[in-house]
């Protein structure tokens, strides 16, 4: 099972101070556009072999651009093993609305 947290949710839990770690599996195009400060960046075709840059401890958020791309990674993590993981629901896209209108949108 697939779990999500939406942009909204990601924020409180950074606000309130929770340990997360957010991957941003975007391109590096894509980055030079906008991004979230703090993001590991780990593109998708990458993550195969950067397994053991992802913590096993603490929960880990997947985002992308609108979520699809994250949502395929995080459910390969969960099939490695990682019961850690969340997509971030709408990506980087619904941040700019739900969080910080200041992000470019593209």
């Amino acid at each position: 099972m697939l779990k999500e947290l939406t942009p909204r949710q990601v924020h409180e839990r950074l606000r309130n101070g929770e340990a997360l770690t957010i991957i941003d599996v975007r391109e590096a195009w894509e980055l030079a556009i906008c991004r979230l400060d703090g993001a590991l960046h780990i593109p998708m075709d990458e993550i195969p072999d950067a397994l053991e840059r992802i913590p096993r401890q603490g929960d880990v958020v997947i985002m992308c651009h609108s979520g699809g791309r994250s949502a395929q990674v995080a459910f390969w993590l969960t099939m490695q093993g990682f019961s850690n993981v969340y997509n971030m629901a709408g990506g980087i896209d619904q941040w700019s609305i739900e969080v910080d209108a200041s992000l470019p949108r593209y």
